[in-house]
């Protein structure tokens, strides 16, 4: 009894040892998947700085666009001022014209009476 008992627990032994040992073959494995995940991960890294830079860049260019509408407005509105003083100058004239059309009519007028 002894004997199977010892026979027993060395084939449990000699079971437990073979499935829990790794072979060359999948240490080798192992190794390729590591390589090939870090791999990926590099090419993250990489898609990741590459899709930053491409970000800045649109940003920089949206800034740029930005300012030049501020600085198109700002012209703009300084047409659009310009334009309203020349037509205030322009109704004022008008207005003057007017005044000395009804002064010269009157002068005609009266020296039409004598």
């Amino acid at each position: 009894m002894k004997k199977s008992l010892l026979v027993i627990s060395m084939m449990l032994a000699l079971a437990i040892a073979a499935v829990g040992c790794a072979t060359k073959g999948d240490l080798e494995e192992a190794q390729a998947r590591e390589k090939a995940i870090a791999a990926k991960a590099d090419q993250a890294a990489q898609d990741a700085q590459a899709a930053k830079a491409a970000a800045d860049e649109a940003m920089l260019k949206a800034n740029e666009a930005m300012t030049r509408a501020e600085e198109a407005e700002k012209r703009a509105n300084e047409r659009e001022r310009i334009a309203d003083e020349k037509a205030r100058i322009a109704d004022e004239k008008a207005r003057i014209a007017d005044e000395k059309a009804k002064k010269a009519d009157t002068i005609f007028q009266k020296s039409m009476k004598k």
